[in-house]
């Protein structure tokens, strides 16, 4: 049984070798996925969905004093992704402040108050609603009842207490710019809390409620909240105190280079972790044989790999290079980031470190734009593009050759097949026109290019590799195990053969024993 298992066990051998390497494929795939999620950031992703990555998109507001003035004590301004750049003049004239009244003082907030009715409270524009009241209610169960019906009134209620027998009611509009409007109903129980008086005034109120008023860029605006989100598209302003007379505060909405910053360093981290992995793959022993741990040793794809990686990254783009970016090759390649070169640069000279990094597009005419491309930029070329009477797109060619794009309204599809494939224009105008395009291609993108089809996990290059070999190994399993069931059967054959044998060699030695006992007493007699 045990030669039988021989080949078996050959074959076990065959499938751990093969996990091992399953196993480094999986992870030379992930570094290479780190590599390429890092270079999504600065290889300007096309596509509105993809554009989120974009670390150029994101925007950063700046704001500077004019005059003696505290900007950031003053507003904060977020600004989406993608939002156009820009400074503004922002004079901040009022505040929106919640409207409040208060009640009389009360010597307890625990104790009943007696009180039995019904009040009516709302907010100016809006509808009221009716509280009920019952004579075994304290100050505090009051305020709650309120409280529970806020979301429809837009009042709340809050007890202050202003000494240790001493506690007033104190009404507030739920947002700031309205005004609280409060009626008695039965049992006059508003009155009886001294929040109104006999006429039905409010007897205290602590604060008006007001809208904030701003300036920006000379035009007068006024919002009923302190958080304005709809003065310019893409950009909140959240309004902290007023600015002094004849003082202002300059927003300047600009790219935010922190995010660049880190994208680059993410893409350093990334790179230098798939070089330390490539490097333990090539390593010898004394003797000169492959590592234990160098289980790729050899292997074509991980050296494809660190040779698209390093080519990628050696690229030059017109005349600029990685060293723009304070970044060099230590003796073993792994990357060195100095940190006061790249703020430099992206102080200084953003616009040629995405030209360096980024896939970008330069059209003739403003009226084609790209929505995504492929792997491949194409050749300068000429777009004709020819439109019908309504301004409709008739058809899109390169040098008379219509072949090469499909129009679907305003898009323009690169036809499958040619230079042009995966890449989609859209035209916004109306006439005939010829457009010149061309393209640069830079470091991310490359970067990005060389790792996708390697690590995606659907059906890059190393995810059919890794399939591959699951897939003989399944095989292999499936041998193994005939293998050993037919070992086991034979076993279980062999244990019930020599069970006969036994027992016939048993039965035998009993005749035996009979027989010579015989003989023994026919000799005797």
């Amino acid at each position: 049984m045990q030669a039988k298992l021989t080949r078996a066990d050959t074959i076990d051998v065959k499938i751990t070798d093969n996990e091992t390497k399953i196993a480094a494929y999986q992870t030379l795939q992930s570094l290479l996925t780190d590599i390429s999620t890092a270079a999504q950031a600065l290889r300007a992703p096309s596509g509105v969905l993809d554009s989120q990555d974009d670390a150029f998109l994101n925007r950063a507001a700046y704001l500077t004093a004019n005059g003696d003035v505290d900007a950031s004590a003053s507003v904060s301004v977020s600004v989406e992704s993608g939002t156009e750049e820009g400074t503004y003049d922002l004079q901040i004239l009022q505040l929106a402040k919640a409207h409040k009244v208060a009640g009389s003082s009360m010597s307890s907030s625990s104790e009943d108050l007696g009180l039995s009715g019904t009040m009516s409270l709302g907010v100016e524009g809006g509808e009221s609603v009716e509280v009920t009241i019952d004579e075994d209610m304290t100050l505090a169960e009051i305020a709650e009842a309120i409280n529970a019906t806020s979301d429809e009134s837009g009042v709340s209620a809050t007890i202050l207490k202003v000494s240790s027998d001493a506690y007033r009611l104190v009404l507030s509009s739920v947002e700031t710019g309205q005004t609280i409007t409060a009626t008695d109903g039965s049992g006059g129980v508003l009155a009886s809390l001294g929040v109104v008086d006999e006429e039905g005034a409010f007897t205290d109120e602590l604060q008006a409620g007001q809208d904030a008023i701003l300036v920006l860029d000379g035009v007068q605006v006024t919002r009923s909240s302190n958080d304005v989100d709809d003065l310019i598209d893409g950009m909140t302003f959240r309004l902290y105190q007023t600015t002094p007379e004849g003082t202002s505060i300059a927003v300047e909405v600009g790219a935010d280079v922190s995010e660049v910053k880190s994208a680059v360093q993410a893409l350093v981290d990334a790179y230098n972790a798939f070089r330390e992995y490539a490097v333990t793959q090539q390593t010898l022993t004394s003797s000169g044989t492959a590592s234990e741990d160098s289980v790729l040793f050899g292997d074509g794809t991980l050296r494809s790999a660190t040779l698209a990686v390093y080519d990628a990254l050696n690229q030059t783009i017109d005349d600029t290079a990685m060293s723009l970016l304070g970044l060099t090759f230590d003796e073993n390649n792994y990357l060195e980031l100095d940190e006061t070169a790249l703020d430099e640069a992206l102080l200084s000279n953003l616009d040629e470190v995405e030209a360096l990094l980024s896939f970008q597009m330069d059209a003739s005419s403003s009226n084609v734009m790209l929505l995504a491309r492929g792997t491949s930029a194409p050749a300068d070329f000429t777009l004709d593009i020819a439109t019908d009477a309504d301004g409709a797109i008739v058809s899109a060619s390169v040098n008379g050759d219509s072949s090469l794009f499909t129009v679907s309204g305003t898009r323009i599809i690169g036809a499958e097949g040619t230079a042009y494939e995966g890449f989609t224009f859209v035209f916004t105008g109306d006439d005939d026109q010829s457009i010149d395009i061309s393209f640069s291609t830079g470091i991310a993108e490359l970067l990005y290019n060389a790792t996708e089809d390697l690590a995606d996990t659907t059906d890059g290059t190393l995810q059919t590799l890794i399939d591959n070999l699951e897939s003989t190994n399944d095989s292999l399993q499936s041998k193994s195990d005939t293998i050993r069931s037919a070992a086991e059967t034979y076993r279980t054959n062999l244990t019930n053969r020599y069970a006969e044998y036994q027992a016939a060699i048993s039965e035998a030695e009993s005749t035996q024993d009979y027989l010579t006992a015989l003989l023994d007493q026919w000799n005797s007699s």
